[in-house]
């Protein structure tokens, strides 16, 4: 029988699909006043993976991910999810995000993302909100789920987790968490 015991604090990040610089700025205010600072950003791509948000949010979007400094536990996540939908809502237009901020986190194994949307490979958190796993890290990279996203497949996204997960593993190190 295996000893029950605390999880190891996770690296809390946002994948974030914009169009408007101004919003976008206002937006770091707000996310590193509750979670504190930004200690990696990475490129900005042109969002063509897909169509999802172009009905919302309009053409020409942009993506990036933003990690922060602090380390969470793996249990605030839905909490966090439920912040920012209410930063989309605020800069939202006629019911119209402007803005999408996913949160999610990484593990030295793995990167979970929130969300409010129910699915089969997904587990119930907390407050309406799912986890999914939706790339896991084995032999120096990150693998493809059935169900992974291909923004988060792609060389930027790649880039931006793997530097995040060498960030975590220094801070679990020197918290003697490793």
């Amino acid at each position: 029988m295996g000893t029950i015991g605390l999880p190891k604090k996770v690296k809390l990040f946002c994948g974030i699909v914009f169009s408007n610089e101004e919003i976008k700025q206002k937006s770091f205010i707000i996310l590193e006043e509750k979670f504190g600072q930004i200690d990696l950003l990475s490129d900005i791509v042109p969002f063509d993976f897909s169509n999802y948000y172009n009905s919302e949010m309009g053409d020409n979007l942009k993506r990036f991910w933003i990690s922060f400094e602090r380390l969470i536990s793996a249990t605030d996540i839905a909490e966090t999810k439920v912040f920012t939908n209410s930063i989309e809502d605020g800069f939202a237009t006629n019911g119209k995000r402007q803005i999408n901020i996913d949160p999610g986190y990484i593990t030295p194994a793995s990167v979970v993302l929130a969300t409010t949307k129910d699915y089969s490979h997904r587990i119930y958190l907390d407050k309406g909100i799912y986890g999914e796993v939706t790339t896991i890290y084995q032999k120096n990279e990150y693998k493809k789920l059935p169900w992974s996203y291909p923004d988060y497949l792609s060389t930027t996204a790649t880039n931006f987790l793997l530097k995040a997960r060498a960030y975590l593993m220094r801070q679990l190190k020197e918290l003697q968490c490793l």
